[in-house]
């Protein structure tokens, strides 16, 4: 029996429409999720909609709605969403279900059988944004410590639960399972602040009536996040029907972003404590989307509407953006920028540019059909290795939830498949009678490479995948692969491919940012993305190569001479190696390749790039710069990058695979 897999996102407030901030939770859990069905395990996926509480009551009555009626407009804005980003969720819960109803009162019933839960009156500063109450100390400027909202003075008659009971089994549970809590800097804050002591939580309202009543006393309506915590189990039939319940829960991972951590980390575990049900194996909490260096979030302004993202670019575009620019767990910026950019390096010039030449070579060389790899071919050989590292380090990332390291194993083997077209210049084994058992063995095996490459990056893009899959004349469904057994020879000789319009057209920049104004909230402020930076020209590719997409010119933001520019000496460089400065969080050591000579260069790109991560990179390099010691390195040159908005750096890379000590003029 296939090991089972239950995940969660938090279900999502439907005071107001979804931004890039709830679609990035629900790709990342969809991502997940098809990873783990690629493992062979029994998934379970759900999502929802929280749908009570002060905020929606306040939100509907603006709109002259009734809460339901708002609700009911919001839950199919988040459906959609879902729907177009292709999220493969199992279930979709909504608070105000009758199923979720039952499941709350049962869950209350067996806290108040305990004892833990008792009658008093409550005075103190509420947070109707945040639906939380915060000690005296925390506020600051009569704001809430976690998002700066409004805070008002609350007293009211409310039922409490004893959550100051569970402060120590909650510690011991810490202690036990150092897994609970992901990252790890986020288990520390959840210790530190249930060490610092924990006090009873009120768990009913009675100021307002959008809400579930309590049993027995339907003047109070339960405290929105015991109503929503809830969904978790109420959704496996928790109050009624319980087969799925005891078939998935516990459940694996509940992910949520950091900001409501600790309800997931605190008092949900204390609730369920209570009522002697099981406690989730896992609370992960990634980080936040920035823009401006604050947080993207429909209260502040400045949200993201990711529809018409979606619109300009497609929906892996998105969903690979969004893997890939954030390393999991940490704070990433976005601007307009960096997503076109990402779009264009990894999609269209990476990838796109390596499947559309294959596949024209392919049709050109081999009569559109799948060739065959002859046994005297021995130059696959480093990249069969090449292929079994990036299946097993994809595969452990991704269990380890570090997607943006995962991806970027692939795109490294991605480099490798490019490079090894140049080297083996396919476009002159085709002019040798001779040589053609050596021609056919190239293309097969790149193709092959290709084949391993959709398997992998299935889970983050399944329609590509599928598409690259169809176009390679594969049978069978890519996203239903094993990542369990990928071996390399699977693709058979003799199938015919479907070469297509290309998987990523390259995305005019310049033209993008000067014409398109993304459709965000009239509400919301606009934020103007930096100026696109001018691209550097790189000198042709061998004749007879085929060509890569042109990159489109833009000025730089002060003229100079002609003689002025040629006094810079600017080459191709493969990097080699790639290591910490000791002592720098934002500096690599990096030994490239110059092609008649290695140097090292040292470099401010550690917070953005991973060293193993640039390992076979091509990328272009002040070659006569004066040489400088930094942190005790010596640094023999600088490498060309750009930043976006929030200083994030971007290295320059070759559209096509070149050799290392290139002019770049």
């Amino acid at each position: 029996m296939a090991r089972k897999f239950y995940l969660t996102t938090p279900i999502y407030y439907v005071n107001d429409v979804p931004h890039i901030g709830h679609a990035y939770t629900t790709v990342v859990s969809d991502v997940i999720a098809r990873f783990h069905r690629m493992l062979g395990q029994d998934v379970y996926f759900l999502t929802g909609t929280d749908e009570h509480g002060q905020n929606v009551e306040r939100a509907a009555k603006a709109r002259g709605l009734t809460p339901i009626q708002h609700a009911d407009l919001m839950v199919e804005r988040f459906r959609g969403l879902w729907r177009t980003l292709g999220i493969g969720n199992n279930d979709f819960i909504r608070t105000t279900e009758e199923r979720h109803r039952r499941g709350v009162e049962k869950l209350y019933q067996k806290i108040v059988a305990k004892g833990d839960v008792y009658k008093d009156a409550y005075k103190g500063w509420y947070c109707t944004s945040c639906e939380s109450f915060y000690p005296e100390s925390q506020i600051v400027d009569g704001r809430c410590p976690d998002q700066g909202h409004k805070v008002d003075w609350t007293e009211e008659e409310s039922y409490f639960f004893r959550l100051s009971k569970y402060q120590e089994p909650l510690l011991r549970h810490y202690a036990d399972h150092p897994e609970f809590v992901f990252p790890e800097s986020r288990r520390n804050e959840v210790v530190s602040f249930v060490g610092a002591g924990l006090k009873d939580l009120s768990i009913s309202r009675s100021s307002f009536s959008w809400g579930i009543p309590l049993p027995g006393d339907p003047r109070h309506v339960f405290y929105v996040w015991f109503d929503a915590l809830s969904n978790y189990i109420t959704a496996l039939g928790y109050g009624s029907d319980r087969k799925l319940y005891a078939r998935y829960w516990p459940a694996d991972i509940h992910l949520v972003g950091k900001d409501i951590l600790r309800f997931h980390a605190v008092y949900w575990p204390a609730f369920l404590m209570s009522a002697d049900e099981p406690l989730p194996r896992r609370v992960v909490a990634h980080g936040w989307w920035l823009r401006d260096a604050l947080k993207i979030s429909k209260s502040r302004g400045g949200a993201v509407d990711p529809g018409p993202l979606i619109e300009a670019f497609g929906v892996d575009a998105v969903r690979h953006f969004l893997l890939r620019e954030m390393v999991f767990g940490q704070d990433a910026g976005y601007s307009d920028e960096a997503f076109i950019d990402r779009v264009n390096t990894d999609l269209a010039n990476d990838l796109g540019n390596l499947v559309s030449r294959t596949l024209k070579m392919i049709e050109d060389y081999c009569a559109g059909k799948v060739p065959k790899s002859d046994h005297r071919f021995r130059g696959d050989e480093p990249l069969k290795e090449a292929a079994r590292d990036a299946v097993s380090g994809f595969v452990k990332d991704f269990e380890e939830l570090d997607f943006s390291a995962g991806l970027a194993r692939v795109w490294s083997f991605i480099g490798l498949l490019n490079r090894f077209i140049v080297q083996n210049e396919p476009w002159k084994l085709s002019q040798d009678p001779g040589r053609r058992w050596a021609l056919e063995s190239v293309l097969y095996t790149v193709a092959e490479g290709l084949r391993i490459v959709a398997i992998l990056v299935a889970p983050v893009m399944p329609a590509s995948a599928s598409g690259l899959w169809k176009r390679l004349g594969v049978p069978g469904d890519v996203t239903a692969a094993s990542l369990q057994h990928v071996h390399w020879g699977e693709l058979r000789p003799g199938q015919a491919i479907a070469r297509g319009e290309g998987l990523f057209p390259r995305i005019d920049k310049a033209a993008y940012l000067k014409d398109v104004t993304l459709k965000e909230e009239p509400s919301m402020d606009a934020i103007k993305p930096a100026a696109p930076a001018a691209p550097v020209a790189i000198s042709p590719a061998p004749a007879g190569a085929p060509a890569a997409p042109a990159t489109a010119a833009g000025p730089g933001p002060t003229e100079i001479g002609i003689d002025e520019f040629a006094r810079v000496d600017l080459r191709t460089a493969r990097i080699v190696a790639a290591e910490r400065v000791q002592g720098a969080d934002k500096l690599l050591k990096l030994t490239v390749d110059l092609g008649v000579e290695t140097r090292t260069i040292v470099a401010g790109i550690a917070t953005r790039y991973p060293p193993e991560s640039l390992i076979g990179k091509t990328i272009v390099v002040v070659a006569n710069l004066k040489p400088a010691k930094l942190r005790g390195v010596l640094s023999q040159g600088m490498l060309l990058a750009a930043s976006d908005a929030t200083g994030q750096p971007y290295i320059l890379t070759t559209e096509e695979p070149v050799p290392p000590g290139w002019r770049v003029k």
